[in-house]
């Protein structure tokens, strides 16, 4: 073992791999179902306290805080990557610059951006088609939780770096923490004081404050390998680290893109109702989408410092347990959206006042549950691409399953397709999405392209 290096780090080079494997994803699914879980409370909150419009109002918002923390990703999964190689290769120095650099590039990436978006409040609201009467109500949220996204984009860089040098747990801890405190805030606020949506905001805003707190003591960490190091130099490194982490940009900021193709048809043939619905069917399947992330996330901490150190037989003994384990996964949730979407539906909402947008959020689900079928695997193909520095394979996945393919097959069904029919787009879209994965990932194995990195 390096003489700088952790026990933990070093695991992901000779561990067993299940305990390894098991060992980073457990606390990455706490971290994923945690943060999950504040979204889930938030909605529960929202549908039953306030309304189905104001339900709608934060769905109309999502483009916006996709695109901003698309940035952060970005550079944080890139700059992460980066430095699992060079802990791989045993260049401390190396990858405590990247860290450091990747830090105080999204510190200054939220200043602007955030400042940006609150200036130009109004004109981004009628960008994303929202009508006159819904800016108020769509006004109270943001403004409020705007100011909070920049503790929230240095735990993104935080968490990916902390969980790289050998501390999944504290990241899990964090997250957790945030997620129990964002459930009584809701209810004081919410409930108790009845602030409504700005209640629902400031309760989401000062939980998510604190995992930055806690995840500033890996800085007191002593066995930490990566310095922070505030003079940097050569910053063309960031760009370079960013491009390899273009695929999570891709994939949040497409999921942003998707949400406002999706409400602008919803709105025009279900008003308020249908968007609402949409709402709620996300809120269902956002908990097996991040656990999917998770195993995506676990396998890119395992590749890269293997992928730097050279060891192919480890990569593919991680690759083919993750697999596993999104089967299983994906099968308990199709499961769960077959048969128990009623129940997980009117959990949302006041099932008296909102009938009707029970009513479609029922239907969409059959359109919806293939979904699951692909969408993991697809993921992790990706994951592994982006571990491996092939950016534009696991760019072009994220392209296609994120934006092009959903985006061309909405617009082509939403003509050719009555009622509400359209939203099979989405399943259809991961389906042409995996064949194209899965003939990236053959061409991109680990046997070829370590040879072809030597």
């Amino acid at each position: 073992m390096n003489d700088n290096g952790s026990e933990e780090t070093s695991a992901a080079l000779d561990g067993a791999i299940a305990p390894t494997f098991f060992k980073y994803l457990v606390p990455s699914l706490a971290s994923m179902i945690a943060m999950t879980s504040a979204s889930l409370v938030d909605g529960i909150f929202i549908g039953n306290y306030i309304g189905v419009t104001a339900l709608a109002a934060v769905n109309l918002i999502i483009p916006i805080t996709s695109l901003v923390f698309g940035i952060a990703m970005m550079l944080s999964v890139g700059g992460s990557v980066r430095a699992g190689k060079y802990l791989g290769e045993k260049n401390v120095a190396a990858a405590s610059s990247i860290f450091s650099k990747t830090l105080l590039s999204v510190a200054m990436y939220g200043v602007v951006v955030i400042a940006l978006g609150l200036i130009l409040k109004d004109q981004l609201f009628t960008g994303l088609g929202a009508t006159a009467a819904l800016f108020p109500v769509m006004s109270e949220y943001y403004v409020v939780i705007m100011p909070f996204l920049f503790t929230q984009l240095i735990v993104v860089v935080l968490y990916f770096f902390v969980r790289l040098d050998g501390m999944p747990n504290l990241a899990a801890i964090a997250l957790s923490i945030a997620a129990a405190v964002n459930v009584l805030l809701d209810y004081l606020f919410i409930v108790v004081y009845g602030w409504g949506l700005s209640g629902a905001a400031f309760a989401t805003g000062l939980s998510q404050t604190i995992p930055m707190f806690v995840l500033m003591g890996y800085f007191y960490w002593p066995k930490r390998r990566l310095q922070f190091i505030f003079w940097q130099h050569d910053w063309r490194e960031v760009l370079q680290a960013a491009y390899n982490g273009v695929s999570e940009f891709i994939n949040e900021s497409s999921g942003g893109i998707i949400a406002f193709i999706f409400n602008w048809m919803l709105i025009e043939r279900a008003g308020v109702n249908g968007v609402a619905a949409i709402t709620v069917v996300n809120y269902l399947m956002l908990l097996g989408f991040m656990m999917f992330f998770s195993i995506s996330d676990t396998v890119t901490v395992m590749v890269s410092q293997n992928f730097g150190a050279g060891y192919v037989k480890r990569i593919e003994a991680f690759l083919k347990l993750a697999g596993s384990v999104v089967a299983i996964i994906s099968a308990t949730f199709i499961w769960l959206l077959l048969t128990m979407s009623e129940e997980m539906i009117s959990i949302f909402v006041d099932e008296k006042n909102s009938a009707e947008m029970i009513l479609l959020a029922r239907e969409f689900i059959p359109f919806i549950w293939p979904v699951f079928l692909f969408v993991g695997f697809n993921m992790l193909a990706s994951g592994y691409l982006t571990a491996v520095h092939q950016p534009f394979e696991s760019g072009l996945i994220a392209l296609l399953r994120s934006l092009v393919l959903p985006a061309g097959f909405l617009l082509l069904f939403y003509v050719l397709l009555s009622d509400y029919q359209f939203v099979v787009a989405l399943s259809v879209a991961e389906g042409f999405a995996f064949f194209i994965a899965a003939a990236l990932f053959f061409r991109q194995r680990p046997s070829k392209v370590l040879r072809s990195s030597r």
